[in-house]
């Protein structure tokens, strides 16, 4: 093992502007874990939740709506419904891993990164991270416009308003109050849970598929339409993002390795909520779409217009503000995850608790890629339905390598002491990423050559 780093955990770059509210959110968690009794365990739990719940609600994002639908068109009430399940567990044992480095180290990821493994891999991760924001940013403001057109808002309106209001939350809020609005705005995630309901499903059929039953694939299980969509949901369920994100998230917020197991709750209860937002709008769209013709390459226009046909116009109405939703919650977490990274990777400022003037560099340049985003989702003839799948099999793409940096971080006992992973961790992180690998593999195979496995 190498001589300890030492300035790898060396103090950062002090935020002096931000530092007192910063100071005032660890004191509040530091007097709630101070006292004892039920209420003031109950009030400690509900303050640490947030980067948990954020990171796995703002992951069912626009584009994942897309996701879940295609998916639902294409195989119905089969296969895909209990993968949603493996998927949980899978985010889960990725994420977890951001909560103990970030509580453990007080380092963001791009930080632990550049300062670690020095600055070629730290461009190469900061790329990575900002070309895929980019990219799904676009597909973020898709449903934003897309959702507000179908309520009769222009996307003139609907596109700058999201990106204002994006910036003022990032600009203007403290870190602690950031994080409510934007949990205020998750909350309205959940609006795809009785839709499915509405679409009155066989219940048993839902149940059998459970079971096993109907896990027919059309094509086999290496058919372009199953890799890639099966590639997209992967993407939509771990991408790059939420490790930069969350584990900035818990240094921002003062989680300690004493809140691990806290925090950890936190994030069952964020996958949870993904899980169920992910499965309903699988069930609406087997009962919606399913049949469709070329139903991966479905796109919003389409589905908004099957739901109207066969449940009416306030089912749809719905299902346009949870677009709208999703792709706002998306957007204003990915930013966030952009702003750290840059502002780790450059050593400058980069708590939401700095003052904008203070800490121009930390906010501008994620900005501009949210701005950037949003320009080009407002010129006309962009491939909406091929961009979103683009954009969530990229995600799945990058994942192993930004897996295997925090495989690395989460096995330096330097860094991580007492709380570095286990065997069992690392056998199942491992078989994660070699799971990717092969799934990339697949995938490019199959787009370069249609007949390889004979399909």
């Amino acid at each position: 093992m190498s001589a300890p780093q030492e300035h790898v955990l060396a103090p950062a770059n002090p935020d002096l502007a931000g530092l007192e509210h910063r100071l005032r959110d660890r004191l509040m968690l530091h007097e709630l874990r101070s006292r004892r009794g039920l209420w003031n365990r109950l009030a400690l739990g509900l303050a640490l939740i947030g980067p948990g719940v954020l990171v796995m609600l703002g992951d069912n994002d626009a584009g994942g709506v897309l996701t879940y639908a295609q998916t639902g068109a294409a195989y119905g009430l089969g296969i895909f419904l209990p993968m949603m399940i493996l998927l949980g567990f899978i985010a889960y044992l990725v994420q977890e891993m951001t909560i103990r480095l970030g509580a453990v180290t007080r380092r963001g990821h791009a930080e632990l990164i550049w300062k670690r493994y020095g600055p070629f891999w730290g461009w190469f991760s900061l790329i990575d991270l900002v070309a895929a924001n980019v990219l799904t940013l676009m597909t973020e403001f898709v449903g934003i416009r897309i959702g507000g057109e179908v309520l009769g808002i222009a996307a003139w309106i609907t596109v700058p308003a999201a990106l204002a209001f994006i910036a003022f939350t990032l600009i203007a809020l403290r870190y602690y109050t950031w994080e409510r609005v934007a949990l205020a705005v998750a909350a309205f995630n959940l609006v795809f849970v009785p839709l499915a309901f509405m679409a009155h499903p066989d219940w048993h059929a839902v149940a059998a598929a459970f079971g096993g039953h109907g896990w027919v694939v059309p094509g086999g299980f290496l058919s372009v339409t199953f890799l890639v969509l099966l590639s997209a949901n992967i993407g939509t369920t771990i991408a790059p993002w939420q490790l930069f994100f969350q584990q900035s998230c818990v240094v921002d917020k003062g989680v300690l390795p004493k809140d691990i197991v806290a925090s950890r709750r936190e994030l069952k209860l964020g996958i949870v909520g993904m899980m169920l937002v992910a499965m309903a709008l699988i069930i609406l769209a087997a009962q919606t779409l399913h049949g469709a013709p070329d139903a991966s390459n479905l796109e919003f226009d389409a589905v908004l217009k099957s739901i109207d046909a066969k449940l009416g116009d306030v089912p749809m109405a719905l299902f346009a503000l949870g677009l709208m939703e999703a792709g706002l919650i998306a957007s204003i977490v990915i930013t966030a995850s952009s702003a750290w990274a840059i502002g780790e990777a450059f050593d400058i400022p980069r708590s939401i608790n700095a003052p904008p003037r203070q800490a121009v560099w930390f906010y501008a340049p994620a900005l501009a890629g949210t701005t950037l985003a949003a320009a080009v989702v407002l010129l006309p003839h962009v491939p909406l339905g091929f961009l979103n799948l683009s954009v969530q099999v990229i995600a799945t793409v990058f994942m192993p390598s930004a897996l295997l940096f925090l495989l690395l971080l989460l096995n330096d006992r330097e860094l991580m002491g007492e709380y570095v992973n286990t065997p069992l961790r690392n056998a199942l992180s491992w078989a994660v990423m070699t799971g990717l690998i092969v799934c990339n593999v697949l995938y490019g195979i199959a787009t370069l050559f249609p007949h390889a496995f004979g399909n």
